[in-house]
């Protein structure tokens, strides 16, 4: 990463503050993505809507809950 920040379109160094103020977030950044990191990793896991809809349709419920549970067990909540 680099030190230095863009103002008035010329390339200054980050002062003190701001350097502890990155660190600040860097570390918030961390402990949000320990703490709800697994809603971006199961929304992503999910069959899409349209393929949720049609196994319900074609499989029934339970095979439907079956692949949702299957989700949230590989992308529990911490």
């Amino acid at each position: 990463m680099s030190n230095m920040k863009l103002v008035d379109g010329v390339l200054t160094p980050l002062s003190d503050a701001d350097l502890a103020q990155r660190e600040l977030d860097i570390a918030a950044y961390a402990i949000d993505l320990a703490a709800n990191g697994y809603k971006t990793d199961r929304a992503a896991a999910y069959p899409s809507i349209a393929d949720q809809l049609d196994q319900i349709y074609h499989e029934g419920l339970d095979a439907w809950k079956s692949t949702i549970l299957a989700v949230k067990a590989e992308y529990p909540k911490p």
